[in-house]
């Protein structure tokens, strides 16, 4: 049978013929812009948003078609990064139930979205489900609501020793910890995380010599480590022995200046997690926050009814480490500072999921408050929050700044958190990839 030469030519001419697929275009008018870069506010400019990107700043744009939104009064800012988080781990005020279900995940990632965080970093307590299903890549390419979940995999504790999770790693000998580190890269996860502590001599603490091998064979499969640590000691002997992340504050004394300079010329990351610390004591009082409906959103249900109670604020006065968290706290505020002071990049992050009293959402905002309280400027801790906290994540180049060719990710608030940290709570909008996903977990 013979082809028409016309119809086969017509075959392949349509698909020029085709229309352009609708982009979303988004113009952004009269708005004070905080870039994440760290300078002054910039007033009265517009942004014009092109499909998921960040198209163009500038006052005065204009754009054919495009949806426009008065922003004036408002500030934008970009949207948070979280580089410490878990998620799968609290349902409700006990944990008796299995909360590591797909179900339970998505609620939790939407919720981070609610307060303007769309990048999290799961810190080593995630469960094969994540990977197996494919939630975790979904997630990272956006194509799940709610935040975009990055993975530390499977985690690495003392043998006999450590947090109570099912899919962590605790080897005895140096060359066990290779062979798990061979076997965690499996699932490629973002970072390796450690958890190098005695939880206040509770618990038998990981070997130097376990530590030094999962340094040594991550950084042999080019993945970064990072390490839950409370004591200076060992923050001295981890940086000395290559680790790239402090993942929480040093908390037993303040920090010494030769280790200040070492983790400037390796280029460590830390990540203080103050707000972790603050929660440690502080429900043993009512904070100043905690009828505020902005925190009351992100508990689980029953968790307020329990901090709240006569009960739980008596033994947190009456526990034998209550002085010993409060000093914790207030050294880690004095560390942070000295850390920043230093040039060395400090990014956010809140350890909020863990368990129901850090409540996921709410500690983002007020671990920025906490930064504030221990010396740095709101613009300096909205950078820990977004630029640094991406760059700790090594997602810079797409996310963290709000800058011509980086994706669509920010907040816009009712008042300006340059004049008060705690106006990141004043969420009027959430966008992702230049989409609105909330208006924030409450109504403004």
């Amino acid at each position: 049978m013979k082809r028409n030469p016309l119809l086969i030519l017509a075959a392949l001419l349509l698909p020029a013929f085709q229309p352009a697929p609708h982009i979303n275009t988004i113009l952004l008018k009269n708005i004070t812009l905080i870039d994440g870069n760290g300078g002054t506010p910039i007033t009265s400019t517009d942004i014009l948003i092109k499909g998921s990107t960040i198209a163009q700043i500038g006052p005065g744009l204009t754009a054919t078609g495009a949806t426009v939104i008065d922003g004036q009064g408002k500030t934008v800012m970009p949207a948070i990064t979280s580089a410490h988080v878990h998620v799968g781990m609290i349902q409700g005020s006990t944990n008796k139930t299995n909360p590591y279900t797909r179900e339970n995940i998505l609620s939790q990632l939407k919720k981070y979205a609610d307060y303007g965080v769309t990048n999290i970093l799961v810190m080593g307590s995630d469960e094969p489900m994540l990977f197996n299903t494919g939630l975790r890549d979904s997630s990272v390419n956006g194509l799940l609501p709610g935040a975009r979940l990055f993975s530390a995999g499977y985690g690495f504790a003392a043998f006999k020793g450590g947090p109570p999770m099912k899919y962590i790693y605790h080897p005895a000998t140096a060359a066990q910890a290779t062979t798990e580190m061979d076997s965690v890269t499996a699932v490629k996860p973002a970072v390796i995380k450690m958890w190098v502590d005695d939880f206040g001599g509770s618990s038998p603490k990981m070997d130097s010599n376990i530590y030094k091998a999962i340094i040594a064979r991550a950084h042999h499969h080019q993945v970064r480590v990072a390490s839950h640590l409370y004591y200076l000691a060992d923050a001295r002997s981890l940086v000395d022995n290559g680790l790239d992340i402090i993942a929480h504050s040093i908390r037993d004394q303040e920090i010494d200046a030769a280790l200040l300079q070492q983790m400037k010329k390796k280029g460590v990351v830390y990540i203080p997690t103050l707000s972790l610390d603050e929660y440690a004591y502080i429900y043993a009082r009512r904070p100043e926050w905690i009828d505020d409906a902005f925190f009351k959103a992100s508990l689980e249900p029953g968790v307020y009814e329990m901090i709240t109670s006569a009960q739980y604020q008596d033994n947190l006065k009456n526990s034998p480490s209550y002085q010993r968290n409060v000093h914790a706290f207030e050294t880690a505020l004095k560390n942070v500072k000295k850390i920043a002071d230093a040039g060395i990049l400090v990014a956010l992050g809140t350890d909020s999921g863990a368990q129901p009293v850090r409540a996921q959402g709410f500690s983002e905002h007020l671990e920025m408050e906490l930064l504030v309280q221990a010396g740095l400027t709101p613009l300096q801790v909205i950078t820990i929050a977004t630029k640094n906290a991406a760059t700790a994540l090594n997602i810079h180049k797409q996310y963290g700044t709000i800058m011509p060719g980086k994706t669509a990710d920010f907040i816009i608030l009712n008042a300006n958190p340059a004049t008060d940290i705690k106006n990141t709570r004043k969420i009027a909008a959430v966008y992702k990839a230049g989409v609105e996903v909330s208006q924030g977990p409450v109504m403004q």
